[in-house]
């Protein structure tokens, strides 16, 4: 198979995919390396293509349904999954987190999280990885890009989030 016709199929297999597929999966699916579809997946990025990497694998960047909100938040490194879970309780998706880096600016990870589920796996993975949250370079202190699919419950959010003690305000 030519790299056009590989690239292709992974943009195929991404748009009707309704979760994320990892470097792995594509590899064994399309019977290349893993680091072959990290070079494609940069040069779909390169020509326009709106892949994004997520924790648990690619996606293709399309907003769920929704309002997209932004909430500051603080807390310690253990706390991380109560906060996460705070969220996609109150139905939002968790579609990024942000840090101001003194020397970098800002940093972005994209997470994505809309269930437990996602929030369980994404919070093994960093325990697995002894992954340190983007929050430890600023003291705790930290934005998440959210889309809740109504003004009520992100409203919601923000009260259980304010009484959790993770709000700033």
């Amino acid at each position: 198979m030519n790299s056009q016709l590989r690239r292709s199929q992974i943009l195929e297999h991404l748009h009707h995919s309704d979760t994320p597929l990892s470097a792995t999966w594509l590899a064994h699916t399309l019977e290349v390396s893993r680091q072959i579809i990290v070079g494609d997946v940069a040069l779909l990025r390169a020509s326009g293509a709106n892949i994004i990497a997520t924790p648990r694998g690619y996606v293709l960047d399309t907003p769920a349904p929704g309002q997209q909100y932004t909430v500051a938040c603080r807390h310690s490194a253990q706390d991380m999954e109560q906060e996460l879970n705070l969220m996609v309780d109150h139905g939002c998706t968790v579609e990024s987190v942000v840090v101001e880096h003194p020397v970098y600016g800002q940093l972005v990870g994209q997470l994505n999280l809309s269930s437990r589920y996602d929030v369980t796996q994404f919070v093994q993975k960093a325990q697995a990885q002894a992954m340190r949250p983007l929050s430890d370079l600023t003291g705790g202190i930290h934005l998440h890009t959210l889309r809740c699919k109504e003004e009520a419950a992100f409203q919601q959010l923000v009260e259980s989030l304010r009484q959790a003690g993770f709000l700033v305000e």
